[in-house]
């Protein structure tokens, strides 16, 4: 039983740990949130937005981080200090305060949907 229990211990962790955007630490993010786990959306965990897409649109979607991915601070950390120059960040957290569910557990942020004609 005790192994049971240490082996399930270090599936969960271990679990938790890949949860963060593997970008997270390449780009040397302070703050990863490993403790957020991401929903995965139909496309699968860890799918960006391809190059090119138009801000809002469906397509603009960060599945690992639910955030619209011309707003992911986590994969773009460019976009930290226009977060901080408008006071929407949350120091604690490491990201947006519009984007942080551990501050807000009731946010919603719904990703737009499929435009007529949309594949």
């Amino acid at each position: 039983m005790k192994f049971y229990i240490n082996g399930l211990v270090l599936a969960l962790a271990v679990s938790a740990s890949t949860v963060a955007c593997k970008k997270d630490s390449a780009a040397g993010d302070p703050a990863p949130q490993a403790s957020v786990s991401a929903k995965t959306g139909p496309a699968g965990a860890g799918t960006h937005a391809a190059a090119g897409v138009a801000p809002g649109s469906h397509e603009d979607w960060c599945d690992e981080h639910q955030v619209p991915e011309s707003q992911c601070s986590r994969c773009n950390p460019a976009l930290v200090a226009a977060f901080k120059a408008t006071g929407d960040w949350c120091p604690e957290h490491g990201l947006p305060e519009s984007q942080c569910r551990l501050c807000n557990p009731n946010l919603k942020i719904e990703r737009p949907p499929k435009t007529a004609g949309a594949k």
